[in-house]
């Protein structure tokens, strides 16, 4: 499958997030003319170049479409998560191989388990900072799927993680 993106279209890169195309251009690498798609990653303006033969492999592809969201949401809110025995740092291993992978249900599982986690016991440094940047993934590619203001999705799942009232 071919993806095929415009100038204006958002796209979802893995690890960094939801950029922008802000140019579909020809450019000479290693001696051949080569289509590429400059990127500007939204959360910190960071500019990225992907051939557009590559796209599909670096993992580029598009938001996923709002009526996907709520199997994002219903990930968040499963708590059938497995009973953690490994060491922090293998969880941790784990939690950036899903986070690579670019798919919003794994980062979502990701934010799902460290959030579940962090009740029972105290996040490692490494492991807090990997839930933000899962929370910061998901909230900017779900606000766009649904068309609203990130603070609202922030609403939301933060309302799926608040404590049960006793």
């Amino acid at each position: 499958m071919k993806l095929q993106f415009s100038v204006g279209d958002k796209a979802v890169y893995p690890v960094h997030g939801v950029a922008e195309v802000v140019a579909v251009e020809e450019r000479e690498l290693g001696g051949s003319k080569v289509g590429v798609y400059v990127l500007k990653v939204l959360e910190n303006g960071m500019k990225l170049m992907v051939p557009t033969t590559n796209a599909t492999t670096v993992g580029l592809r598009e938001i996923i479409p709002s009526k996907e969201v709520k199997e994002v949401y219903a990930i968040l809110k499963s708590r059938d998560v497995p009973r953690d025995t490994q060491t922090w740092n293998r969880r941790y291993r784990e939690y950036m191989e899903k986070i690579k992978t670019g798919s919003v249900y794994e980062i979502a599982e990701v934010m799902r388990d460290l959030s579940v986690l962090k009740v029972t016991k105290e996040l490692s440094f490494g492991e807090r900072k990997m839930l933000d940047t899962a929370r910061s993934l998901i909230v900017k590619e779900l606000a766009i799927a649904k068309g609203v203001g990130e603070d609202k999705i922030l609403g939301e799942i933060e309302a799926i993680f608040a404590p049960a009232a006793a």
